[in-house]
């Protein structure tokens, strides 16, 4: 069945696909005015940016504050106690029993 919609929903786009609209020329007309974003300033922007955020961190010793955040956040974690709830542990495991097994199942009734 999913073969089938894959087959209708292909032959629909490529009926489609190079249906043109009239507009008088709009479409090109407005992409001819568009300006080109492949001048020099747009080649070079991604490789100033990097630069200066990898100059700021150094400068500003961004090391040392990830550092810090990432000690408070291993703090944090062993600080908690975690508590389980069977019943709701239990009801996950067999909702996901039966999505895996439905699936299964739809997969074998599909390769026959």
């Amino acid at each position: 069945m999913t073969e089938d919609n894959e087959h209708l929903l292909q032959q629909f786009f490529s009926d489609t696909a190079h249906e043109q609209i009239a507009d008088n020329g709009f479409t090109e007309r407005v992409m001819r005015q568009l300006p080109a974003r492949t001048g020099w300033f747009f080649r070079l922007w991604t490789p100033f940016c990097i630069t200066f955020f990898v100059v700021l961190f150094i400068v500003f010793r961004g090391w040392e504050q990830l550092f810090i955040h990432f000690e408070d956040m291993l703090q944090a974690i062993a600080s908690q106690t975690f508590t389980t709830n069977m019943l709701m542990l239990l009801a996950i495991f067999f909702g996901l029993f039966f999505v895996g097994t439905g699936e299964l199942l739809l997969r074998n009734a599909d390769n026959l």
